[in-house]
């Protein structure tokens, strides 16, 4: 009977064995089912980044590659001249641009978040309303706000005449002054759902327990915000900031369709991606192909270097949090 027992218990043993194992996918599976995104992501990702970094070292006639350069390319980008100002002032556009979205697209997306968090009223839609602009290609948003924005018969400035506040009627894409800050306002309208959403599925992992014990000790509504659920929001908040950050220090389509590809008026909307288009495809110089290649490759550096830093500090801060 003992040895039954035993027999029985190790056929179990193998039986649950056996079924682990069927369970993992072996990795011949894996490798078939990774390889199609894996070929597109090297077609579309590794490719060109190595082709510019290459096609940034050599120098050019039109299409035809002559010798090696070296960092000739670069150097054109970072002496003092016509080449490096442009370029310092469509990088401080996309910091402006940045700081803007930033401030507005992150501070109502938080703010929608905990409202919509603690209300059960209508969320489904309104959470459906918030989000749904973000899934419309940039480019038509950019091609309607610049329709409802138009001095002469938008929307906007019609509706603004009507209830009487004429002198609030500008000319929003057309003055140099106005006209960053009302991309900046375009491009956080439409991508305000995506930290709403993020910052709305942090809030539904935070237990209710936390906040209910303090406020048991007397602690106000804010109090619970700042002290328990704010910090608890830091690991969404940098991941918000880093993916707000990589787009838009490439942002061009809504400021293409909004500015043109010169970033009107009077480049006040010019960013670097417009610069790099430019460079690119609208450049009499043979040398275009290095010249972008180059400039390519200095954004490369410099958002991914400052992506891999901001994430560093965000798990040392998240390390905090534990």
């Amino acid at each position: 009977m003992v040895q039954a027992g035993g027999v029985s218990s190790e056929r179990a043993a193998r039986g649950r064995r056996r079924s682990r194992r069927s369970r993992v996918p072996s990795v011949r599976l894996l490798v078939f089912l990774l390889a199609p995104a894996l070929a597109l992501y090297s077609v579309f990702i590794i490719y060109p980044l190595f082709s510019s970094l290459q096609y940034s070292l050599f120098s050019w006639a039109g299409t035809r590659q002559l010798g090696f350069a070296g960092l000739e390319n670069f150097e054109r980008w970072l002496q003092p001249g016509l080449y490096r100002e442009r370029l310092l002032r469509a990088f401080g556009h996309n910091m402006i641009f940045f700081a803007g979205t930033m401030l507005l697209q992150t501070t109502l997306g938080l703010a929608f978040a905990v409202l919509l968090h603690r209300s059960r009223a209508g969320k489904r839609f309104l959470q459906t309303a918030f989000t749904l602009p973000h899934l419309v290609s940039p480019i038509v948003v950019g091609y309607l706000w610049s329709l409802m924005l138009s001095p002469s018969f938008g929307a906007v400035n019609a509706g603004l005449r009507g209830v009487g506040l004429e002198s609030l009627a500008l000319p929003w894409t057309g003055d140099p002054a106005l006209s960053l800050p009302t991309v900046i306002v375009v491009n956080a309208w439409q991508w305000v759902g995506f930290p709403m959403l993020l910052f709305g599925a942090a809030l539904a992992g935070i237990p209710e327990e936390y906040g209910n014990a303090a406020r048991v000790d007397g602690a106000s509504a804010w109090q619970v915000f700042r002290k328990i659920t704010f910090p608890l929001l830091i690991p969404a908040i940098g991941t918000v900031s880093v993916l707000t950050f990589v787009g838009n220090m490439n942002v061009i389509d809504v400021i293409y369709a909004m500015q043109g590809s010169q970033g009107q008026p009077a480049g006040s909307t010019d960013v670097l991606t417009l610069l790099f288009y430019r460079t690119a495809f609208q450049n009499p110089d043979p040398a275009a192909i290095g010249q972008s290649s180059a400039l390519a490759v200095l954004m490369f550096v410099f958002i991914f270097g400052v992506s891999m830093l901001a994430i560093r500090v965000m798990r040392r801060a998240e390390g905090r949090l534990r």
